[in-house]
């Protein structure tokens, strides 16, 4: 579903003066109505000037979000999709990979988390050159920190394909690396845009061929933490948009979604994830990593996962 100033082209009832009465009560997107009062919305919409209209559009956003609704699955109809669909993505990297028995799965939004300089970056970029080496899959990667290397990528490539590329092999390598699109992303509403043209687009990139595979946002907690602070209830709103269009976009188009969050100083100054306890529900899979500054080792650990026990955890090195 779309920030509702993606629609007003199609539906010209979503014109800026209803956007500005759904952004005065913290809504920008189709997704926010799921997670308002809209007979309390209603009612503020019947003390303006231009009541008919506001519930003229309140209706018209219903009806898409009917429209848009996905049919009802049955146990077998689940379990189907998730043996045929929901592939495991290797990560490249092997100590990751054993932890969560092959990698990233795609219907799945996996979380990242762990301090500054502890390798988060590192693995996103290894693991955008991995799947799209040896899956064979596209890689969308919002970069909102200016902390995206090609130079890094072309390294993890040449050593996952095991030779550097001669006159010969440029071709692989040059497809290799124009299979994974960086963009730059450094405010919320930029990251929703780009999803939604992404979800739009994914039709075309079948038909050639060129499926998108792995998602990664490096980092969320950049672009979410900004629009938390003051606004209260508007900023929470906003964040779980965020989550519920991350999830949405893994199910219904089978992609693996890797997300990065910073930590944050807990009780007794043990580090705790950021983002607070409503983030904290978002990620079907949430890992802890960790590591000294001087020492090319990382731990890290599982703090959730739908089929495995917390604190379990591995070694590994970039």
């Amino acid at each position: 579903m779309a920030p509702l100033k993606a629609l007003e082209a199609e539906y010209r009832i979503l014109d800026p003066n209803f956007q500005a009465f759904c952004a005065s009560h913290g809504i920008f997107s189709v997704e926010d109505f799921l997670i308002h009062d809209l007979y309390e919305l209603a009612a503020f919409a019947e003390q303006q000037p231009t009541s008919e209209k506001l519930k003229q559009g309140i209706t018209q956003v219903l009806s898409i979000m009917d429209t848009q609704h996905q049919p009802w699955l049955n146990g077998m109809e689940l379990l189907d999709d998730a043996l045929h669909n929901k592939h495991v993505l290797s990560t490249g990297c092997e100590g990751i990979d054993l932890l969560l028995g092959g990698g990233l799965r795609e219907g799945q939004l996996t979380e990242l988390v762990g301090p500054s300089s502890c390798g988060k970056t590192q693995v996103c970029l290894l693991a955008a050159s991995n799947v799209a080496t040896k899956h064979m899959g596209n890689v969308v990667y919002l970069d909102t920190g200016n902390s995206f290397s090609p130079q890094r990528i072309a390294q993890f490539v040449g050593h996952i394909a095991g030779h550097a590329f001669d006159e010969a092999g440029k071709g692989i390598f040059q497809r290799i690396m124009n299979s994974i699109v960086c963009h730059s992303v450094f405010d919320i509403f930029t990251m929703f845009n780009v999803l939604h043209r992404l979800v739009i687009n994914f039709p075309s990139q079948l038909q050639k061929g060129g499926q998108v595979r792995l998602l990664i946002v490096d980092s969320i907690s950049s672009l979410i933490t900004p629009i938390l602070g003051n606004s209260g209830s508007q900023g929470r709103a906003l964040m779980i948009s965020a989550g519920y269009m991350l999830k949405k976009l893994a199910h219904e188009h089978n992609v693996a979604v890797l997300v990065t969050n910073h930590t944050v100083g807990g009780e007794r100054g043990i580090p705790k994830p950021a983002l607070g306890q409503t983030w904290k529900s978002i990620p079907h899979v949430r890992l802890l990593l960790s590591g000294d500054h001087g020492n090319n080792v990382r731990s890290i650990s599982v703090l959730r996962h739908p089929s495995m026990a917390s604190g379990k955890a591995a070694n590994f090195s970039i």
